[in-house]
């Protein structure tokens, strides 16, 4: 369970524990440890049993190859674990001052001088546009040399009307995880060890999404709608590309896409493509109760580091989210923290489709410390991003008949976890959505970068955090 902790303020979640929860577990009835090859039979009863087995080193037949091996139960069964080091954040990012930890109490956050100063130095400069304002943030000890443009000031404004509620919270969660042992004090347990910055892996999952642009279109009246992962490795890329891929089966699989291996958890379902090409998805005609969406907004970072491909506000517009959301569907939106996103999405993204605003979340980062990765009032990031969460409007019978003995929306939570240090890697959502959702229900997440149990999941690179690299492989004996 992800969850580690619920309180009122909301939940400590354990992100590396839910991967390695997910069933990475490659079953082969017929391996073996130490390199032994077993020749089989079926019984009558529908189990294998050895007939003889073979060592791999040469050195011929084992003795005693009377073993009954039950189908996938008493067999070695390799087992991928995600890599611990990749959530290894041992200290913030950046430092706040002494005055600014998290157990000094919640310091005050002026809002009123900071405008006061921005409009006086404004006047005094001659300028409209805020070059060379000199702002006193959020405390009076404290001087910066600061540009607030209107949307800074808009930034700020949000800020100050969370913070409290983020900075409360925080502190109750993590209590309870200090308590509990799954987080650490600094002090108990001192430690000299950097923050790991992960080796990168080459991952040409976006490009395969381009190059596919330019293979023969696909007869839809021809072409299967799902492509089931069977014992098979190797995908054609366009079968992979033209349909929805599903891993029905209790195990998990490995898959080999332009030379890379990534693995498949049990029980999910993927499409690889980008947003011109969600046809498939369609086509797969199910009907979501739950989907999370995690657009990559454009911002000048982003262009900058030309890391990932961003879409506008009109792109965003055009997913299909009415097609693919069941009646009274919950919809949940991963927003950055500029607040010209974040009244697109409430303003304009959610009532295009029919959804209807019930609440603002956060997720909280923090250290293993228990210390914010950033300090809250961060003038260039904070340790918070925003979720908005809504339902789609349709069918009022339908939608109250869904309704029922599901708890509502809450307006405020928290969901506090430590980050992985692979960039935009998001904690799981399915642990803490469970209550206001039916139970065995269908789930999808848009512009995903990893697979779940239980979910379809789509974008461009949407096996990403699946690369074997990510992992290391023990074996695991029943």
């Amino acid at each position: 369970m992800s969850v580690v902790h619920r309180l009122a303020a909301g939940w400590l979640v354990d992100h590396l524990s839910f991967i390695n929860q997910c069933g990475y577990e490659i079953c082969d009835p017929f391996a073996y440890p130490g390199g032994v090859t077993l020749n089989t039979s079926v019984t009558s009863a529908g189990r294998f049993r050895a007939t003889s087995a073979t060592s791999s080193s040469g050195d011929g037949p084992i003795p005693d190859p009377e073993i009954v091996v039950e189908a996938q139960s008493k067999t070695a069964k390799p087992r991928y674990m995600f890599r611990e080091e990749f959530f290894d954040i041992l200290k913030p990012h950046i430092a706040a001052a002494p005055e600014d930890q998290l157990w000094q109490g919640c310091p005050g956050m002026n809002l009123t001088e900071i405008k006061v100063n921005n409009s006086t130095e404004e006047h005094q400069e001659g300028t409209t546009s805020g070059i060379g304002v000199s702002v006193v943030s959020a405390r009076k000890k404290r001087k910066r040399k600061c540009v607030f443009n209107q949307g800074e000031l808009d930034a700020l404004e949000y800020h100050s009307n969370v913070r409290k509620l983020i900075w409360e919270g925080t502190l109750h969660l993590v209590q309870e995880g200090l308590k509990s042992g799954f987080l650490r004090c600094r002090a108990a347990e001192p430690s000299c060890r950097k923050n790991v910055i992960p080796r990168h892996i080459v991952c040409g999952l976006a490009e395969l999404c381009e190059m596919a642009k330019q293979f023969p279109a696909v007869n839809e009246s021809d072409h299967q709608a799902v492509y089931v992962l069977g014992d098979e490795t190797s995908i054609p890329e366009q079968d992979l590309l033209s349909c929805v891929t599903e891993n029905s089966s209790n195990s998990a699989k490995i898959v080999v896409l332009m030379g890379q291996k990534y693995l498949v958890p049990p029980k999910s379902s993927f499409l690889l493509s980008d947003i011109s090409c969600l046809q498939p998805l369609l086509n797969y005609k199910k009907k979501y109760d739950v989907i999370v969406i995690d657009p990559p907004w454009e911002n000048k970072s982003v262009k900058r580091s030309n890391r990932y491909s961003h879409l506008s506000s009109w792109q965003i517009k055009q997913i299909p989210v009415p097609a693919l959301a069941a009646p009274n569907c919950l919809v949940v939106t991963w927003v950055t923290n500029r607040q010209k996103h974040l009244r697109f999405v409430k303003d304009e993204l959610y009532p295009h489709w029919s959804v209807k605003t019930l609440a603002e979340w956060h997720w909280v980062k923090i250290t293993r410390d228990g210390e914010f990765v950033l300090p809250l009032d961060s003038l260039h990031k904070k340790p918070y991003e925003v979720l908005v969460l809504g339902r789609v409007q349709g069918d009022i019978k339908e939608a109250s008949r869904k309704s029922e003995e599901i708890l509502p929306v809450p307006e405020h939570k928290l969901i506090v976890s430590i980050p992985c240090s692979l960039h935009s890697h998001k904690p799981p959502l399915a642990a803490v959505l469970a209550e206001f959702i039916k139970p065995d229900v269908e789930c999808l997440e848009l512009f995903a970068r990893n697979l779940q149990p239980g979910w379809t999941s789509w974008g461009n690179e949407v096996l990403k955090f699946q690369h074997i690299d990510y992992f290391t492989l023990l074996q695991n004996k029943d």
